[in-house]
């Protein structure tokens, strides 16, 4: 039976937290269409693309292709067997490419590159996410104590109908943003609240104006009315906004397993996303009608027998776990695949998935997937498990963090390692910060002391971002006008009354 559309509280009486959860919860369990009111209809705002001010004019150029810029003197880390590592060198970069990785006083430079002092730095390629819903940016922490039922009622059933283009914007931006303070230079864009073509273009400007290097994974909204524009609005999206394939944002496709949807996007060459928190015969039947390809990409993989892991290794697809996530919210047995896609010999991409119950940063990723890793297989072998596997280490944890997301993002030819011809994608973290002085190890120094405050610069596709530890073109003031202006009204639209110290 559908229910007829209600209108939503009233700001009168604003419901708490519990009772938005409780409402929300309620909606889940029952097939019935939502009460509350569509955005699709809901009054647009102002127009997708409006930053308000929070980026300069500067951010938004371009990089030179004559610009020469070397980082001279610091400890590298390059993710690439055959560069290696070295305890003091230099990158040099030309226009948005690494062109040369060598021991310090090594390469080159012209007279007029702009030299980067890199001495007491660690240098690395930029972290790389493989799945992240960024329109949820202004939802940072509102469920800490959350499981996957508050999460859907917290978003797809209650805030997510509310957004207007620009909150989706806002949401996009506020995420990507924080992802480059915090180091991370590419992000897969899991974007499933496109309500309606101008959601969508709103989502793809943000990633454009931001200056990451994002992959905007285009799905359906899943609750509430939306103008039922996709997929067809692929192919309107891939010709306004992805006439090339050289440009930092590119586009996917994010769908279940479907073979319509999957045949639409190899017809239009882009890339699959693919939530899976269990899997079913339909696993074995794609792999038996030989649909499963290089271009699939699944995050999580809980729940997957063997069979399916060696399918879908054989097929050449990747796979990204979630460290946090599958724990935070209570999915499968609580321990993401990470050591079952050790198993079957893959080295899966990192994912942070959301910011509603935790933070934006890779650091924490790592240290999670290494901690729990170590411990389960402690815990298996004083057991007498004969199978128990060896202890991770910490450059399988730093080459998840960076070529396994760029192998999820297909973007293995342009980041994830410091290679010369590959895209300056880099990250410096200082070394004689007072938590990470003296450094005797580099790569544990970067995945178990390091974090975001030990960030000396960001390079994205050969631009700055990030220098000296501080964003480079942020109006950090109108930066957070813009998050509450756009927070305050899905709060306002929802009737929800924020309160920081509720108790879910």
């Amino acid at each position: 039976m559908k229910r007829s559309a209600q209108p939503g509280p009233t700001t009168e009486h604003r419901p708490s937290r519990r009772t938005l959860l409780k409402t929300g919860a309620a909606l889940m369990a029952t097939t019935a269409a939502p009460f509350w009111p569509s955005t699709a209809a809901a009054g647009q705002g102002p127009p997708g693309g409006d930053d308000t001010g929070t980026l300069d004019r500067a951010w938004r150029q371009p990089v030179s292709p004559t610009q020469q810029l070397l980082l001279k003197g610091g400890t590298i880390i390059s993710m690439d067997p055959k560069v290696g590592d070295l305890v003091k060198g230099d990158v040099l970069i030309e226009g948005k490419k690494i062109v040369g990785v060598a021991a310090d006083g090594q390469l080159k430079a012209p007279a007029r590159a702009q030299v980067i002092d890199a001495s007491n730095t660690i240098i690395i390629p930029g972290f790389v996410d493989a799945h992240r819903h960024s329109w949820e940016g202004q939802l940072r922490r509102i469920i800490p104590d959350g499981a996957i039922g508050e999460y859907m009622a917290t978003t797809h059933n209650g805030f997510a109908r509310y957004y207007r283009p620009h909150d989706i914007y806002v949401g996009n931006l506020i995420t990507a943003l924080g992802c480059i303070d915090a180091g991370i230079t590419c992000v897969i864009d899991n974007s499933h609240n496109s309500r309606s073509a101008a959601h969508s273009d709103g989502a793809v400007q943000a990633l454009i104006d931001s200056g990451i290097r994002g992959v905007h994974s285009s799905g359906a909204p899943q609750t509430g009315d939306w103008d039922k524009q996709w997929p067809q609005d692929l192919e309107r999206l891939q010709k306004k906004f992805f006439t090339s394939t050289d440009q930092l944002v590119t586009l996917r496709m994010q769908a279940g397993m479907d073979r319509e949807l999957w045949a639409l996007a190899r017809r239009l060459g882009i890339r699959i996303t693919t939530e899976s928190n269990a899997a079913g015969k339909e696993f074995e039947d794609f792999s038996n009608e030989k649909l499963l390809h290089p271009d699939n990409t699944f995050n999580h993989c809980q729940g997957w027998p063997d069979a399916v892991w060696q399918r879908v290794k054989d097929a050449g697809a990747t796979v990204n776990v979630c460290p946090r996530s599958d724990s935070q919210y209570a999915l499968g047995e609580g321990v993401s695949a990470f050591q079952t896609a050790l198993d079957h010999g893959i080295r899966p991409g990192f994912s942070i998935d959301n910011e509603v119950s935790y933070g934006t940063d890779m650091w924490t990723e790592m240290r999670v997937a290494f901690y729990v890793q170590r411990a389960m297989a402690t815990y298996r072998k004083t057991h007498g498990d004969a199978k128990a596997p060896p202890l991770v280490d910490v450059r399988t944890i730093l080459e998840c963090a960076t070529l396994g997301g760029a192998g999820c993002a297909g973007l293995l030819d342009k980041c994830g390692s410091l290679t010369p011809g590959k895209e300056a994608d880099i990250v410096m973290l200082r070394t004689d910060d007072i938590n990470l002085y003296p450094s005797n190890h580099a790569v544990g120094t970067v995945v178990l002391a390091a974090d975001t405050r030990n960030i000396d610069t960001v390079i994205i596709g050969g631009k700055i971002r990030k220098l000296h530890g501080k964003m480079v073109g942020v109006n950090l003031d109108r930066f957070r006008q813009m998050a509450d202006e756009s927070r305050s009204y899905l709060f306002a639209k929802a009737g929800y009354k924020l309160d920081v110290f509720s108790r879910t």
